[in-house]
């Protein structure tokens, strides 16, 4: 009875770890159409993530403060995780992804950075010991392949060196992201580590646009989707409420649930999402080597999952 009782809650958290992270991942997904029409309409890119995650933080505040209930304490304990998390995870991770789109192409830069899950594998098995397992490495490999189609980076790219360094400056803001997102040091609720960092992280994109870093530009211009056009705050509450504060405090649930390396790997459906809202918003239908691309996606989450640990056999938590 014991075993089955474990068995019982084992995969009721499997169940909600993976529930919250295709929701993180759906979330994250639908950020790219929602930035792409403000673009159009004349924000840049740097102002929009700026906005997307400050108005996150402001949305979140209120349910950290409750989160906390008067143990303020742990800020202070927490501190240096909190500011890891608003300055490589969040502001790190954006900043160098717009250095690597201005050389190189988008599909690329994505490329470059989902990776991400990989350097997820490298640091559990260097620093903790967890040597990933033959179906692991099988599902990696599907789900690099299936970026490669999903992103299309196979025709007519351009490859720049200094390019390719600040793609892997992100990668590794990514891979922190997932990492630091397992940590539940003395108790801290994710609503508190995800405010406290997107508090940070959108301070220093604000800092970054105001020197010159990073090109920032706000308009308020209607924004069209597929020949419809709305008031410019729309999409971007949209960007700050759904694709910042849910997709952060979702992601961070998940990872406390899965482990940050197969919720590392579930996120790369953040790919597949985006391109259904692509097409839902952006009038950009999928063509059959990105579907294929996604079944690869798929398949690589479920081999990674399979390579995970058995119920009873012991591995160091991260």
């Amino acid at each position: 009875m014991t075993t089955m009782t474990h068995d019982t809650l084992a995969g009721g958290r499997l169940r909600a770890g993976l529930g919250f992270a295709l929701l993180s991942a759906s979330s994250f997904g639908l950020s790219g159409p929602l930035a792409r029409g403000l673009m159009d309409a004349g924000w840049s890119s740097a102002a929009a993530v700026a906005v997307r995650v400050l108005l996150a933080a402001v949305v979140l505040t209120p349910f950290a403060a409750v989160g906390l209930r008067g143990r303020w304490h742990l800020l202070r304990r927490t501190a240096p995780l909190i500011t890891a998390y608003g300055l490589v995870a969040v502001a790190g991770c954006q900043l160098a992804f717009f250095n690597a789109v201005a050389h190189l192409e988008v599909g690329v830069a994505l490329l470059v950075e989902y990776t991400a899950p990989v350097a997820v594998v490298g640091w559990l098995w260097l620093r903790h010991g967890q040597r990933p397992t033959r179906l692991t490495v099988l599902g990696a490999a599907l789900g690099l392949i299936g970026l490669l189609l999903v992103l299309d980076v196979l025709s007519g790219t351009r490859v720049s060196a200094v390019g390719v360094l600040w793609a892997l400056a992100a990668m590794v803001g990514a891979a922190a992201y997932f990492v630091l997102n397992a940590r539940d040091e003395h108790g801290l609720p994710g609503t508190v580590l995800a405010a406290g960092g997107l508090w940070l992280g959108g301070a220093v994109l604000l800092v970054a646009g105001a020197v010159g870093i990073v090109p920032f530009a706000v308009s308020t211009e209607p924004v069209v989707f597929d020949g419809h056009a709305v008031a410019w705050w729309l999409p971007l509450l949209a960007l700050g409420v759904v694709t910042a504060a849910l997709a952060y405090v979702t992601g961070i649930a998940a990872t406390r649930r899965l482990g940050s390396r197969l919720a590392s790997f579930v996120a790369l459906t953040e790919v597949v999402a985006a391109l259904v809202f692509a097409w839902l918003l952006l009038g950009e239908a999928p063509g059959a080597v990105q579907l294929a691309g996604g079944g690869l996606i798929l398949g690589g989450v479920v081999a990674v999952k399979l390579g995970e640990p058995r119920q009873g056999e012991v591995r160091p938590i991260p």
